[in-house]
């Protein structure tokens, strides 16, 4: 039988082996969206440009348009690069690829700062695995699209793969530091982390919105692809408050 539900394409970093499960759950009990995967070469984050390069328009093109032999109704970059190469500069990315393979195109980062703007948050919390340069960076690239970090935790990590075997416990201590400045929502920024799992405790124990990019990249993937995402339950208040 011909399947008449939604498709979503996500294009994956290479070395990413948290989002593609985490997405599956969160789609469990809604069987008339599907995820297809594609995956770009990523093996390593920095600032520097040999890292950066990883995330040229050529190779995102190349990946979506695998994706289109699969009749995706909206793909969604699922990597957060975009945070510290720029929020407006991620756009472009996005409208380029989406110009060149004929579908709508969206990215974590992107689906993060649209969360923001619906829900009217411009006051925000960082949780991240990244490095201190790469979070510096981060919390600049958001400023400059309006939105002000008051608040942020960070691992110093560069060890990519092995984030996603950091542990619940970490990540939740993080976002209990973070939660004490107040801000009007929480990002745990990266796809290769499970955050996702814990938006509805914290949010029960913080009364802050948790807003996960691996969550977020699907929030924004199904709005694209006219589907409504506030069938997600039990994944936190983002699927519903905004």
């Amino acid at each position: 039988m011909y399947f008449m539900g939604v498709r979503l394409g996500m294009i994956t970093p290479s070395l990413n082996t948290v989002l593609e499960p985490v997405t599956y759950r969160l789609l469990r009990d809604i069987p008339d969206v599907t995820v297809h995967f594609s995956r770009v070469s990523v093996t390593r984050l920095s600032l520097g440009e040999d890292a950066n390069g990883q995330f040229d328009a050529a190779s995102m093109v190349a990946a979506a348009h695998l994706l289109t032999d699969a009749c995706v109704d909206a793909i969604c970059w699922n990597g957060t690069a975009g945070g510290w190469l720029g929020i407006e500069k991620d756009k472009i990315l996005c409208a380029t690829v989406s110009d060149a393979v004929g579908v709508p195109v969206t990215s974590a980062t992107q689906a993060v700062t649209d969360w923001f703007r619906v829900a009217g948050v411009t006051k925000f919390g960082l949780v991240t695995p990244y490095m201190g340069d790469m979070q510096t960076q981060i919390m600049e690239k958001y400023a400059e699209a309006g939105f002000k970090c008051v608040g942020e935790a960070h691992l110093g990590r560069d060890d990519v793969f092995t984030y996603a075997a950091i542990g619940d416990k970490i990540w939740s201590d993080l976002i209990r530091e973070v939660a004490m400045s107040e801000p009007q929502a929480i990002t745990t920024m990266c796809t290769n982390i499970s955050g996702a799992p814990l938006a509805d405790s914290m949010e029960r124990e913080t009364g802050i919105p948790l807003i996960d990019s691996i969550s977020a990249s699907l929030w924004a993937s199904m709005r694209l692809a006219g589907t409504d995402p506030a069938r997600i339950r039990g994944w936190g208040r983002m699927f519903t408050a905004a």
